[in-house]
């Protein structure tokens, strides 16, 4: 451990040990630094950290009886992993107005809220990075596609991801492995909303199945199982778990941070460690929190922040979910006589990339675009339990940009948890333009489940599931309107980048305009939220800041 006036230097401190912190970790060590990372959580085994059945379950139904769960068990994820990846609401509090209802999602353990990603890998296109030269809305991104390009590649094939290059402008191509292929329901199924809407379904790219009885390991979309690995063994890499970063503490004169104050989870004793360089990988509301709480309105010789924009212009994905029934495939083919299970995975699954391109024209009452992510036949019950016995249940999600607006943000409440530290309060609304987007999503969902021949159903209509049941009745991702903002766990924002000080928080290069050796990384410093799955860009970004400050000379030490 290294408390102050310890004389061990060391390079880099990454907070955070999720997606981006295992990337962040890894870049700087190869580099050559040594690096500590410092996770809030506690370090499990591979077994702890995925439980397994029928505890898992029980313990879900605890979770959410006991009132400790239940803002998390709003997710889908919740049901299919460890509950006990989810925070406990009573330790870890915010605040949100009555009437403005937001769902933070927590995962405090090494290796974050990347134990519980559904492993979906999307390139962001020009039409997201330069998305305010069309319609003149908010801010442009700092940097282009071309820019992103060779970082996207080097990740995914550092990650083995997998995928098929159909050539589309608004959804990049990447470096893939293999696609999953499609169940024969869902080759029909596409074959149909292609020549009836000339709306291409493609296989979706991201990671397979986690197969724990033949692999005894860590999933590879977990950075406990890639990228945090290998940092780790670099040998340059220490990990701090059970401590929270409460702030940055900046040198006399505030021309750069020195250091951090961190607080020991168990026995709530603070100290400050010392860094020539401090990257934030918390997750976009915590690396927020940990920046609000280091400013210098709110605290002494903290550092100052001249845009005004510090904590505003939050964004999550707005979302919709549908359930459809679809008649059972006849004529299956050859390939898929085979025993192959159909499980569903960010591979596999198909994606309906709309983008903001539509292709069904209409005057439209809302700016950006948005995909639809789905499955069909990957999550079948025993035909006992289904209500319609020949057919196969598939859904579609609809998740699309949120515009940044400075009205939805996070501040610091004036309560504070059981660590002493500011608890965060986040306010935040769909506001008109993304309420016409999901009209907008209900209608196209709706026509293409139609001319695909599938009927939209509620899943009590399409199942039996008598133990269940009542606590799905209240479940918000089966209300037909859009779930409230923090549910899609896409949350982005709030310490953007920019090409100036007074229009934005970080520099192109990620770095706090006051305090250059500070570098925000993670969805913290996102000045629009695209309609892509955030993480791959998250990584790519990670990467492009972290080899840039590996080119920067050390700073001169001043403790």
């Amino acid at each position: 451990m290294h408390h102050a006036g310890n004389s061990k230097q060391i390079d880099a401190i990454v907070v955070g040990s999720g997606a981006t912190g295992g990337l962040a970790a890894l870049t700087l060590a190869e580099g050559g630094m040594s690096v500590l990372v410092i996770e809030a959580g506690p370090s499990h085994t591979e077994k702890v950290a995925y439980g397994s059945e029928p505890l898992n379950s029980i313990n879900r139904i605890i979770g959410i009886t006991s009132g400790e769960k239940q803002k998390q068990s709003q997710h889908p994820g919740y049901w299919k992993a460890n509950p006990n990846l989810y925070i406990n609401e009573k330790d870890y509090p915010y605040t949100c107005p009555k009437n403005k209802p937001f769902l933070w999602t927590q995962g405090r353990q090494v290796g974050g809220r990347s134990l519980t990603w559904g492993g979906i890998t999307l390139r962001l296109s020009n039409d997201e990075f330069k998305a305010a030269d069309k319609d003149g809305f908010g801010p442009k991104w700092p940097l282009t596609y071309e820019e992103l390009e060779p970082h996207y590649s080097k990740i995914e094939k550092l990650l083995n991801v997998h995928g098929k290059s159909d050539g589309l402008e608004n959804l990049p191509d990447g470096e893939y492995l293999e696609p999953f292929p499609l169940t024969s329901s869902e080759e029909s199924f596409a074959k149909e909303v292609n020549r009836k809407l000339r709306l291409q379904v493609i296989n979706s790219r991201g990671f397979g199945p986690h197969n724990r009885s033949e692999n005894k390991s860590w999933s590879s979309s977990s950075s406990n199982g890639s990228t945090l690995k290998q940092a780790i063994s670099t040998g340059n890499v220490e990990l701090m778990s059970e401590h929270i970063v409460e702030r940055i503490v900046m040198n006399k004169n505030r021309s750069h941070a020195k250091g951090l104050v961190v607080v020991s989870h168990n026995s709530g004793k603070r100290f400050t460690i010392y860094s020539n360089l401090i990257i934030l990988c918390a997750s976009t509301i915590q690396t927020n929190r940990i920046l609000l709480n280091s400013q210098e309105s709110y605290i002494h010789n903290g550092f100052i922040e001249r845009s005004g924009k510090l904590g505003k212009y939050l964004m999550d994905h707005v979302s919709i979910c549908r359930f459809f029934s679809y008649p059972k495939s006849t004529n299956i083919s050859k390939k898929y006589k085979s025993t192959v299970k159909h499980e569903l995975s960010g591979a596999g699954s198909f994606f309906i990339p709309i983008g903001s391109r539509f292709q069904i024209k209409q005057n439209l009452d809302f700016i950006r675009g948005y995909g639809i992510w789905g499955a069909i036949d990957r999550f079948e019950p025993p035909n006992l339990l289904k209500r319609k016995p020949n057919t196969s249940t598939g859904f579609l999600i609809a998740h699309g940009e949120v515009l940044a607006r400075k009205e939805n943000k996070v501040s610091l409440s004036n309560k504070k948890d059981r660590l002493g530290i500011a608890i965060p309060h986040i306010e935040f609304e769909w506001s008109k333009n993304e309420r016409n987007m999901v009209d907008h999503m209900d209608k196209t969902i709706s026509m293409i489940v139609q001319e695909a021949g599938g009927e939209i159903s509620k899943l009590k209509n399409l199942f039996k599931m008598p133990l269940i049941e009542p606590l799905l009745e209240n479940a918000v991702a089966l209300q037909s309107e859009a779930p409230p903002p923090g549910y899609y766990i896409h949350e982005v924002g709030g310490a953007p980048m920019g090409t100036d000080p007074k229009n934005s928080v970080v520099s192109p290069w990620n770095e706090l305009w006051e305090c250059p050796n500070v570098l925000v990384v993670d969805g913290a410093c996102w000045p629009t939220s695209g309609w892509q799955s955030p993480t791959l860009t998250m990584l790519a970004i990670t990467r492009r800041a972290c080899l840039k400050a590996l080119t920067n000379l050390p700073l001169k030490k001043d403790h």
